[in-house]
C-alpha cells in the first residue's frame, strides 16, 4: 500500500488498515484524498481534538463527534462556561503535539455490559446513554490512541487512520452550543467545528476558500446592497427591498416565461385552508410541528342552549382550526379533482408561486437560508404512470437550461429513497422508486442513492450544484407521489373509457426562491448580470456643472427600458465610484464637459474594465443586448 492510503473499501464498507478481515475479500485501497479518505482523517481528527480538549479542561465530558461535508465537530459538556476563541488555539497547539507522537489507532471489542462500566467510571454519562442506545447483542468498538498509560477511549464504529501523525493539517474554526441530540428540553453543549486535509497546502486552499466565503455572506451582502431585512416583528421572515424586491420579482418572471415554453399553467391558490384538507394529505399527523395554525373568536363561542365543549383549547384547536399552507400539493389535489378529467388532458402540468408558511425552530434559521416565510417555483405534473419517464426527462431539460443560466454548471444528482415514516405500501414505493431511476437513465444522468432521505409521501430527485466557493447546495427537486391522488381520490377517464388513478410528479428547479436567493448571491458575490440586476448603470457626474447632462442621460436610457440612475451628489468623483463599485453595479458611466458636447459617456465596466467612451445611444445597445435574459430553450 502506498504512503497515502488511510483505509480500505470491502464490499463497500469503509474499514481501518489494521481492521482485521477475511483474507480473500476484494480490497480497494483509499487515499487520504478521496472523498472516504477525507472522512476517515475528518473523523479521526475530532477524537485527537477531544483527547486535547480533555487534557486541557478536566471534567468536560464528550458525546459525538463525526465528520460533515467541510470538516468535523465534537460536541462537550464543558464545566465553567463556553470555549473562548483563545481556547481553540490552546487546543489547536496540544492537537499538534499529540500528532506530533504518531501514535496508532488501536481497535478493541467490547460488549455492552462492560463498555458501560467502564464509561460509568470515567463520568462519561452521554457516552453510558449513546452505548445503552446501542441494541443488545451488538458488537460494540472502542477506538484508543495514545502512550501507553495515557490512551485516550471512546466508544466508535471507525474507521480511523493507522497513527494520529497522518493529521498534521487541522484547523479550529469556530464554536457554537447544541443541544443533547438536538433536543432543547436536553442539556445546551458546547460544539467545536474544525476541519482537515491531507496537507497543508489543501487546508490553505479551504480557509481561503471560509474567508471568500464571508467576504460573499449573504446576509452581509444583502445589508451592502440594500436587498433584504429582517424585524423581530416577523421572526425569520424577511422584508425585501425595492431592489431585492426586484431581482426577487425577475426570478419568478424568468421561471414563468419558461413555463409557456414547456407546457405549465400557473394557478393561484389560497393561503389558509380548514384542516380537513391536511387530515387528507396527511400532513396532519405527519407534519403538525411545521405548520401554522390559525384561530378565530367564534372557535370557542358557545351558543345560548349549547354545552361547552368539554375539550381543553389545545384538542379545539387542533381540531377546529385552519392552517397557513405549507405546500402547495393538496391544493392542487382540490383543483385536479373539481372536474372530471380525461386522458386527453394529461400530462397537466400546474404551477404555483403561493407563499409558504413553514415553521423552523429558533436555532435552525439563518438569513434567506432557513425562513419560515417563502415562495417556491412549486409546479406538479399529473400524468399517467406511464409517462413518467418522459415527464422527468422534460422536467430536467428545463433544470439544466436553468442552472446553466444562472451559471451552476457542476450538478450532482441523488436518488433519495423511502424514509421509516412514510404512508403508502411498499409495493407503490417500490414502483415509484424504479419510475424517478428509469426516468434519470432515460436522460442519461449518473446519480448516487440517499436511502431513507425521501419524503414522507414518495421518493424523490435531488438536484445538488456546487457554486463559485466549491459549496454544495440542494436546489431543485422532482418527486414521485402516488399516495396523494389515492388519498384525494384523483381519477381520469382512459382511452379504455374506464377511471384510472393519476401519479402525482412534485416539482421544483429554484426550490425556496428565499434560499436560491442567498445561494446565488453568494455565488456571484452580489455581481449580479445586467439581465436580472436592480441597477444596471449608475451615470456619475465629474461636478455639478455636469448635472443636467447626467439627468439627460439617464432620461434616454430610462426611455430605452434600462434600470439607469445618477449620482449628483456633492461628493468627488473617487468617492462616487467607490460607493458604486460598493453596490456592485454592473456599469458605471463618467460624464463631464466633454462627454456632454459629444453625448457620450465614458464606460466602465464591472466585469470588463475601462471601455472608454461610447455614444449614448451606442451604449444603450450595447447594455439592451445583455439586458436579455437566457430564456430560450431552444
Amino acid at each position: 500500500m502506498a504512503d497515502d492510503v488511510v483505509a480500505v473499501t470491502i464490499g463497500g464498507k469503509t474499514v481501518d488498515l489494521h481492521t482485521p478481515v477475511d483474507a480473500t475479500a476484494e480490497v480497494t485501497p483509499v487515499k487520504a484524498t478521496d472523498p472516504r479518505g477525507l472522512e476517515v482523517i475528518r473523523h479521526s481528527t475530532a477524537h485527537v481534538m477531544a483527547d486535547a480538549v480533555q487534557r486541557l479542561f478536566p471534567g468536560t465530558k464528550v458525546t459525538i463527534g463525526p465528520a460533515i461535508e467541510d470538516g468535523f465537530y465534537y460536541d462537550f459538556d464543558k464545566p465553567g462556561g463556553a470555549f473562548t476563541e483563545e481556547d481553540l488555539a490552546t487546543i489547536e497547539k496540544t492537537m499538534a503535539e499529540i500528532v506530533a507522537k504518531a501514535t496508532p489507532f488501536r481497535r478493541e471489542a467490547t460488549t455492552r455490559a462492560k463498555a458501560i462500566e467502564d464509561f460509568g467510571k470515567m463520568g462519561e454519562t452521554f457516552k453510558v446513554q449513546i452505548i445503552e442506545a446501542i441494541p443488545e447483542g451488538e458488537e460494540i468498538s472502542l477506538y484508543k490512541h495514545g502512550a501507553a498509560g495515557e490512551e485516550w477511549v471512546d466508544v466508535c464504529e471507525g474507521p480511523h487512520v493507522p497513527h494520529t501523525g497522518l493529521l498534521a493539517a487541522v484547523k479550529l474554526t469556530s464554536v457554537a452550543g447544541a443541544y443533547w441530540r438536538g433536543d432543547e428540553r436536553n442539556p445546551m453543549l458546547q460544539r467545536i467545528y474544525g476541519t482537515a486535509f491531507p496537507s497543508k497546502k489543501a487546508l490553505d486552499e479551504h480557509l481561503k476558500l471560509i474567508e471568500e466565503a464571508k467576504a460573499r455572506d449573504h446576509r452581509k451582502l444583502g445589508k451592502e446592497i440594500e436587498l433584504f431585512h429582517f424585524d423581530a416583528v416577523a421572526p425569520a421572515m424577511p422584508f425585501f427591498l425595492p431592489r431585492g424586491a426586484y431581482v426577487y420579482n425577475e426570478l419568478v418572471g424568468y421561471i414563468r416565461g419558461l413555463y409557456q415554453e414547456f407546457g405549465y399553467e400557473e394557478v393561484i391558490t389560497p393561503q389558509a385552508f380548514d384542516p380537513r384538507l391536511f387530515r387528507t394529505s396527511g400532513h396532519l399527523g405527519n407534519y403538525n410541528e411545521n405548520m401554522y395554525r390559525l384561530w378565530t373568536e367564534d372557535l370557542f363561542e358557545v351558543e345560548p342552549g349549547q354545552k361547552p365543549d368539554p375539550r381543553g383549547p389545545r384538542e379545539v384547536l387542533q381540531d377546529a382550526s385552519f392552517a397557513l399552507k405549507p405546500m402547495n400539493c393538496p391544493s392542487h389535489c382540490v383543483i385536479f379533482g373539481s372536474k372530471k378529467r380525461s386522458y386527453r388532458d394529461l400530462p397537466w402540468r400546474v404551477a404555483d408561486f403561493g407563499r409558504l408558511h413553514r415553521y423552523e425552530r429558533g436555532g435552525v434559521v439563518h438569513g434567506l437560508s432557513r425562513v419560515r416565510s417563502f415562495c417556491q417555483d412549486d409546479a406538479h405534473i399529473f400524468c399517467a404512470a406511464e409517462s413518467v419517464s418522459v415527464e422527468i426527462e422534460s422536467f430536467i431539460k428545463l433544470l439544466y437550461l436553468v442552472y446553466h443560466a444562472f451559471k451552476f454548471e457542476d450538478i450532482g444528482i441523488r436518488l433519495a429513497t423511502r424514509p421509516e415514516k412514510r404512508i403508502g405500501g411498499d409495493d407503490l414505493w417500490d414502483f415509484a422508486e424504479k419510475a424517478l431511476a428509469q426516468g434519470l437513465e432515460r436522460a442519461g444522468l449518473a446519480y448516487e442513492l440517499a436511502p431513507g432521505e425521501g419524503a414522507f409521501y414518495g421518493p424523490k430527485v435531488e438536484f445538488h450544484v456546487k457554486d463559485a466557493l466549491k459549496r454544495s447546495w440542494q436546489l431543485g427537486t422532482i418527486q414521485y407521489d402516488p399516495n396523494l391522488p389515492e388519498r384525494f381520490d384523483l381519477t381520469y377517464v382512459g382511452e379504455d373509457g374506464k377511471e384510472h388513478r393519476p401519479v402525482m410528479l412534485h416539482r421544483a428547479i429554484l426550490g425556496s426562491l428565499e434560499r436560491f436567493f442567498s445561494v446565488y448571491l453568494e455565488h456571484c458575490g452580489g455581481n449580479f448580470p445586467a439581465w436580472i440586476a436592480p441597477r444596471q448603470a449608475m451615470v456619475l457626474t465629474v461636478s455639478d456643472k455636469s448635472d443636467e447632462y447626467a439627468r439627460k442621460v439617464v432620461a434616454r436610457l430610462k426611455a430605452k427600458g434600462l434600470r439607469v440612475e445618477a449620482d449628483t451628489s456633492a461628493d468627488k468623483l473617487g468617492a462616487k465610484i467607490r460607493n458604486a463599485r460598493m453596490t456592485r453595479v454592473p456599469y458605471m458611466l463618467v460624464v463631464g464637459p466633454k462627454e456632454a458636447e459629444t453625448e457620450s459617456v465614458g464606460v466602465r465596466s464591472r466585469d470588463a474594465g475601462e471601455l472608454g467612451a461610447m455614444h449614448v445611444d451606442a451604449f444603450a445597445e450595447r447594455l439592451l443586448g445583455e439586458s436579455r435574459p437566457p430564456r430560450s430553450a431552444s
